[in-house]
């Protein structure tokens, strides 16, 4: 198992997928999980590998959810421990993170969770003044670029077409198609329209590609509108974050504050949603990896099955949660 968890890392890694490696440091008698066990947690919270049990694996899904929004590594450990006031997640200190599990069986697991997060990736099309003032500044930022017209668009955070009339419409028509979160267009206000117009795209796919590229803060030198046009990325990727977050509010349980900072992205972004498990007040993820149950519409997240199991035969028993 922990050759396969290697390797699937390493495939992570040469996509470009954002994970966290979560090993286990330090197991206390009895617990299930040894040291050097280990698993790798999906953005979506799935988990491949074995670091504990249910309840062990959602403290580890919680904070590594966490650690991999910061960006940042950190030791967890995790406390059993049975007063129902002592289950909420300790402030970090050097790194570590204390989590007092009330449903553990066994005794303390520190596991080391290392979050590997890509650079985000933009094409720049062109080599015109502004393609390289644009392709300087997004490096500068710490983006991926490359200015290859034969890269895919796949997975691309931006593409920019800045080749004054050369070769536009394929770029743009296979940016929009693959989806890519911003597409812009670096043209005249006059010659912008007609370009859109003969893209053989319907009306709503032309309207996804920003023309001319950039906000408007009269800019006059190329690295002015390549200072434009990143900060139209920046403002999209901010507001499609706020409008996710929003949608994918949780219900049913407690909203917890944790985390904070500085998001992946490098700016400061919602942390991942984290509820109270209304059995025995863990904090676990709002993800559909963790264990759930919809009750009278309402969805419940839950550290393991046992809770689960003992919400949905008798929810109004936990109503105080």
């Amino acid at each position: 198992m922990t050759i396969d968890v290697l390797a699937h890392a390493d495939e992570l890694r040469t996509n470009g997928v954002a994970f966290v490696q979560a090993v286990v440091v330090r197991a206390e008698r009895p617990t299930s999980a040894k040291p050097g066990s280990r698993a790798i947690v999906h953005a979506d919270g799935t988990m491949i590998g074995f670091v504990g049990g249910d309840c062990a694996q959602a403290s580890v899904r919680a904070q590594a959810l966490l650690a991999l929004h910061s960006g940042e590594p950190v030791l967890l450990r995790i406390m059993p421990d049975d007063a129902a006031d002592g289950t909420a997640p300790q402030p970090a200190h050097d790194g570590v993170i204390t989590v007092h599990n009330p449903c553990l069986s066994g005794g303390t697991l520190e596991v080391f969770l290392e979050p590997t997060v890509p650079s985000p990736r933009v094409i720049v099309h062109g080599e015109s003044p502004i393609a390289l003032a644009f392709a300087e500044l997004a490096r500068h930022l710490g983006y991926t670029v490359e200015t290859s017209a034969g890269h895919s668009s796949q997975l691309a955070a931006a593409v920019v077409v800045a080749s004054h009339g050369d070769d536009e419409a394929e770029p743009l028509v296979a940016a929009v198609r693959a989806g890519v979160p911003y597409v812009g267009l670096v043209a005249s206000r006059r010659r912008g329209p007609q370009v859109l117009e003969a893209l053989e795209l319907g009306e709503e796919e032309k309207a996804r590609i920003h023309t001319p590229a950039g906000i408007d803060i009269v800019a006059r030198t190329p690295k002015e509108v390549a200072v434009s046009i990143m900060a139209e990325i920046i403002a999209l990727k901010a507001s499609a974050e706020k409008e996710k977050a929003s949608a994918e509010m949780p219900h049913g349980g407690t909203e917890m504050p944790d985390g904070g900072g500085p998001g992946v992205s490098g700016h400061a972004d919602a942390p991942p949603a984290t509820v109270l498990d209304p059995v025995c007040g863990m904090t676990v993820a709002a993800v559909d990896a963790t264990l759930h149950a919809d009750v009278d519409g309402v969805r419940y997240w839950f550290c393991g099955s046992g809770c689960r199991d003992a919400f949905v035969a008798n929810p109004s028993a936990f109503a105080h949660r």
